[in-house]
């Protein structure tokens, strides 16, 4: 069964998402052949459009303020959509696209194995299987149907990376010694886990017991359960007011609406063969660096992203399923192209992702997935690399990078042993216009996890949590700085799975700029250091600081351009000292005030030197 389901995701790659060769969403679950033509007016499509987006953020509230876990509740770790009858996203909330772009091919394998006409109103499905659209096994996508009158009228769907599903290391993430997604934790094909608003306790009971954190597994759950609830008692609300066939037909043209304002973004971008290459670090100590290697196509109306040329998958927990892959790709096509219109599966439609079979961007199962998360900025990153000689004004320079790591031990106070999540985001690529941003989610929608969150529910202090100075590249427009938590942890036989990157190759300028600093890892960083590996897993004792020190995000244009009481004022704010403003930026500065005569004579000299 695993093996069918899987194929029959791998055929869907083959094609363009939404269209025949894809699934056959538009008529393989009885939605929308013969039936008959409705006319939307342009003020109830406005209306249905908007309900829609708000149905999808009422559902990520409350997920939001229900959810146990800190990477939900705080890190806002998950994603929510509402589908149409056909199993196609017509509306999203405002979370993270790497969920969202597999979330299409999640809700088409759940029902597969499910199929519509055995669905009853409080049904609700749920997997995490890489191959079917989780991508590594945290990720619980929830579908549920929604019925108006006993006539199938859409589904609500939402997913959250939950803390702990069992496996090797505590938080399920680990990069070194995974040979295989068995020893990443528990897998689930689609089951049918809710019947008629009911759970079936056996399948809980299941996962309960296979995480090392069952309660806040469980609230999780609870809250995943709860907000689908609330998401199809509005969807139903909608359909009520405005009859089913309208609804219906509303849905159909937000889709092709959508669809048409990609198209014509992507005609605007002159056609053409564009090619980038990254590295990511390596897949673990002692690994060597992984190629990503992206050819963009832009013919006409459509865009071809195809990742032949990237290294091979990798022996350990480090590689992107294909649903993941996927969808950053999607997000940076979005971004670029039309960054202000709806993201629904119209705009998946023009758009085909390939990589090769094998690789470390498609990999063939049962290989490991859990650390995926610390891929997703690279995909987006070459997808912007790759296009910035096309759209100069749209494109970033390289984000910082961030850490994703989970740790486990004993806490004393409590006498039980716990599970944390870290996020640490730092800053983000300077653009055409205008510096990086400090301290920020890039490629998704998340957020620092508060100090007082994790220090209220784990057995630890953050000590520092500041802005690393002079860590941004230099340019006529900065690059976000890197941020630096240390993290005192009062706990015994404590194990760390780190993830992050960004500590071999640094993060990539644009046109001119310099790169951003290199990131690290330590240990006890004012008590005899030790580095620890960006992908290590490895224990720490009671007591110790563990120190994340983010990389600094790219530069933009030249930094010799840079206009000077910016410089100044960066100095001033703390991001760049006095000697750097002079060594990279060619700015001289006593008194808190510009030497503009020095300041033109270092540059002048600056200039000269460079063209020798």
């Amino acid at each position: 069964m695993t093996g069918e389901r899987g194929d029959r995701d791998e055929r869907a790659v083959d094609g363009r998402a939404g269209s025949a060769g894809a699934g056959g969403a538009r008529g393989g679950l009885g939605g929308h052949v013969g039936a008959p033509q409705v006319t939307v007016d342009p003020i109830t499509l406005g209306v249905i459009w908007g309900a829609l987006g708000s149905i999808a953020v009422e559902i990520g509230t409350t997920v939001h303020k229900t959810a146990y876990s800190e990477q939900a509740r705080e890190g806002q770790d998950f994603s929510v959509a509402v589908f149409d009858r056909a199993g196609r996203m017509v509306a999203q909330g405002p979370y993270s696209p790497g969920h969202m772009g597999a979330m299409s091919f999640a809700v088409r394998n759940a029902l597969a194995a499910h199929p519509v006409e055995t669905l009853e109103a409080g049904d609700a499905i749920m997997l995490n299987d890489p191959l079917l659209g989780s991508g590594h096994l945290p990720d619980f996508f929830i579908t549920q149907p929604v019925f108006h009158e006993s006539q199938l009228i859409g589904f609500v769907v939402n997913i959250v990376h939950h803390t702990d599903v069992g496996g090797q290391r505590p938080g399920s993430q680990g990069v070194e010694g995974i040979v295989d997604y068995f020893q990443e934790g528990l897998r689930l094909p689609p089951t049918k886990v809710w019947k008629a608003y009911r759970p079936d306790e056996a399948v809980i009971g299941i996962i309960a017991a296979n995480t090392r954190t069952p309660e806040k597994v469980l609230g999780d759950l609870r809250a995943q359960r709860s907000a689908l609830r609330v998401g199809e008692l509005r969807l139903m609300e909608l359909c009520a007011r405005y009859g089913r066939e309208t609804l219906f037909a509303a849905m159909d043209e937000i889709l092709d609406r959508t669809e048409a304002a990609l198209r014509a973004a992507i005609r605007e971008i002159p056609d053409g063969v564009y090619t980038f290459e990254d590295f990511m670090d390596d897949w673990g100590p002692g690994t060597d660096p992984l190629r990503v290697f992206v050819t963009v196509t832009v013919d006409g109306d459509g865009m071809t992203v195809d990742y032949d040329g990237s290294s091979p998958q990798t022996a350990s927990g480090l590689n992107s399923y294909i649903n993941y892959t996927r969808s950053y790709s999607y997000a940076a096509v979005k971004c670029l192209a039309d960054p202000f219109g709806p993201m629904n599966e119209g705009a998946l439609r023009p758009v085909t992702v390939k990589a090769p079979e094998g690789s470390f961007l498609n990999p063939r199962p049962p290989a490991g997935g859990g650390p995926r998360a610390v891929i997703c900025y690279r995909v987006f990153e070459s997808v912007l690399g790759a296009l910035a000689t096309a759209l100069p004004e749209r494109v970033a320079a390289a984000a910082s990078h961030m850490a994703n790591p989970t740790f486990g031990g004993f806490d004393r106070r409590h006498g039980r042993r716990f599970v944390a999540y870290e996020l640490v985001l730092s800053g983000t690529g300077a653009r055409a216009t205008k510096d990086g941003c400090e301290a920020m989610a890039w490629a998704f929608n998340a957020a620092n996890i508060p100090v007082e969150a994790q220090e209220a529910r784990h057995p630890l202090v953050v000590e520092r949590f500041e802005l690393i100075p002079d860590s941004g590249g230099a340019g006529t427009f900065r690059g976000g700085c890197g941020v630096r938590r240390d993290m005192r942890f009062l706990a015994d036989d404590g194990m760390l799975t780190n993830l992050s990157d960004r500590q071999k190759f640094p993060p990539y300028p644009l046109f001119g700029g310099k790169p951003g600093r290199l990131g690290r890892t330590v240990i006890n960083p004012d008590d005899g250091e030790q580095v620890v590996h960006a992908k290590a897993s490895r224990g720490f004792q009671y007591g110790d600081v563990i120190s994340f020190q983010q990389a600094g995000a790219g530069g933009y244009g030249d930094p010799l351009e840079r206009d000077p009481a910016r410089v100044l004022e960066d100095v001033l704010d703390d991001y760049v000292s006095v000697d750097a403003a002079r060594r990279d930026y060619g700015v001289v500065i006593v008194n808190d005030r510009v030497d503009a005569v020095a300041t033109a004579a270092l540059r002048a000299e600056l200039r000269t030197s460079a063209r020798r």
